[in-house]
């Protein structure tokens, strides 16, 4: 992943919004909600909801085992033992995501494409780039609700509830008057916290996952890394938020950054806008390293290629 030069960081600005429109976040979307008299520490996040591998329901072959007990949830997860080189590629609908497996982990994996039935290749490396089909489920996803995938930990979003991001999220969250509050206080404590490693951009190698506390421990970090700490603090408080990977313009700039979903009533400062009930952009990369806190065009200078 590149990193962005001065007339990008200068010509884009932090935040755009896209015009996504969505029902409202119902079940166990667990989107907070402030108190009537709107007083700090009035935002009530729901528990924390966990992705887990379970053994005793995983089925697979060799060294390789696939957990779908968790489908409703959002997810699926894959434990590899030791075999050669593993990937997974999930296919639906056309849309097709590859991972890597990590070997002695507990990957999981988003069912992102919505519900319906996905085909999950588990691909094992035959030399050089070559790979074999070892087996496939085909898993009929029925989510609990659409924003199961976004509300959870995956590969790459990784927390637990003990993790340092999620505790300062819970600080920030101690302090906030609700959901909209909560959001803007996070991507604020990011923005002061974390800045942008044009070195690591330099020398990324294909197949990078971030560590969200590592970023947090460095104060620095790359694209992934500042949308990988976002969604795994807002996540992990009730606020469906994905990755985002595409092309930014003028300089088709292959790019991460965030979308999350609020429910309640839009509020406006100098630094955020919402949109209520729909998906919002912000992009931290910019808003933590730009000169400008202004809002320019309407998005249409994003390319979604990817979501996570």
């Amino acid at each position: 992943m590149k990193a962005a030069n001065k007339k990008t960081l200068q010509a884009i600005i932090l935040i755009i919004f896209c015009s996504l429109v969505l029902a409202a976040c119902g079940g166990d979307s667990g989107s907070g909600g402030g108190d009537e008299d709107g007083k700090k520490g009035s935002f009530k996040p729901p528990e924390f909801r966990d992705a887990v591998f379970d053994t005793s329901k995983a089925e697979g072959r060799g060294e390789v085992k696939v957990d779908l007990s968790h489908t409703s949830d959002g997810y699926f997860a894959v434990r590899e033992s030791g075999s050669p080189k593993i990937k997974i590629q999930v296919i639906k609908d056309g849309e097709q995501y590859l991972y890597d497996v990590r070997p002695g982990e507990d990957d999981i994996f988003p069912l992102q494409c919505g519900e319906g039935a996905y085909t999950i290749k588990v691909m094992q490396n035959a030399g050089g780039t070559k790979y074999f089909e070892l087996f496939s489920v085909n898993p009929d996803v029925k989510l609990s609700d659409q924003f199961q995938p976004y509300l959870r930990p995956n590969q790459y979003a990784e927390y637990k509830e003990t993790s340092k991001c999620v505790k300062e999220a819970k600080k920030i969250a101690a302090s906030s008057s609700d959901e909209k509050d909560f959001i803007k206080q996070v991507y604020e404590y990011i923005a002061e916290n974390i800045v942008y490693d044009k070195e690591k951009a330099a020398g990324i190698q294909k197949g990078y996952i971030p560590d969200p506390d590592k970023t947090l421990e460095e104060g620095k970090g790359i694209c992934f890394d500042y949308a990988s700490l976002a969604a795994s603090m807002l996540r992990s408080h009730g606020i469906p938020t994905r990755i985002i990977f595409g092309y930014v313009e003028p300089d088709n700039l292959y790019h991460a950054w965030n979308m999350f979903y609020t429910e309640e009533d839009g509020w406006s400062s100098v630094e955020f806008k919402v949109n209520p009930k729909d998906w919002n952009r912000i992009d931290l990369t910019f808003y933590a390293n730009g000169e400008d806190e202004e809002f320019i065009g309407d998005g249409s200078n994003y390319t979604e290629v990817y979501k996570y």
